[in-house]
């Protein structure tokens, strides 16, 4: 009688404890996706279409064992804007990329100043967002919802990343075409 009426518990508890487990599993595994996006991007130069589709298949191997069909990706090449500190977009590639132009939140203590204060010149970003819609095993219990992360990385080997250069003499660019 009294294993009857524990049974429930007790399966609620293994159950409840497997998909929490699997879910900070997933969280870490996106969090991880988000880095590995944002580093290997900011290792180049400059980046041609191909090269950013395949950072982005390597960002969904890194998901295995767990479904990469509900993985989101974009990665963008941030510009500060010395003037006023507005962080804008310089080129974007992903499911949804951004916009030429764009504005984007960048935390403060990524923008470097000066001792007066100012925001120095020439600084550039590599950003990365990733969007995962975890559907948990249990789904009809639970239902699905959406983990995310995003990193900020400098470019390494140059001052920018410059995407499908036409010519090795190519500069950064340090306006914004709206588009």
């Amino acid at each position: 009688m009294e294993f009857a009426l524990i049974l429930p518990l007790m399966l609620l508890m293994f159950f409840g404890m497997f998909e929490v487990s699997t879910a900070v599993a997933v969280k870490r595994k996106v969090s991880v996706v988000a880095q590995t996006v944002s580093d290997l991007i900011s290792r180049y130069e400059s980046v041609k279409d191909v090269d950013v589709t395949n950072v982005f298949t390597i960002g969904k191997t890194i998901l295995t064992p767990y479904s990469s069909v509900e993985l989101k990706a974009r990665v963008s090449e941030i510009y500060i804007d010395p003037a006023d500190g507005a962080a804008r977009v310089q080129w974007s590639k992903g499911d949804t990329p951004y916009a030429n132009g764009y504005a984007v939140q960048v935390p403060s203590a990524l923008i470097a100043k000066d001792s007066t204060g100012k925001v120095i010149a020439n600084q550039y970003l590599i950003f990365s967002e990733i969007e995962y819609l975890y559907k948990p095993t249990v789904g009809y219990l639970l239902g699905s919802f959406t983990m995310k992360d995003q990193t900020f990385t400098r470019p390494r080997l140059s001052v920018c990343v410059l995407l499908n250069p036409v010519s090795k003499s190519d500069l950064c660019p340090t306006t914004v075409k709206q588009s």
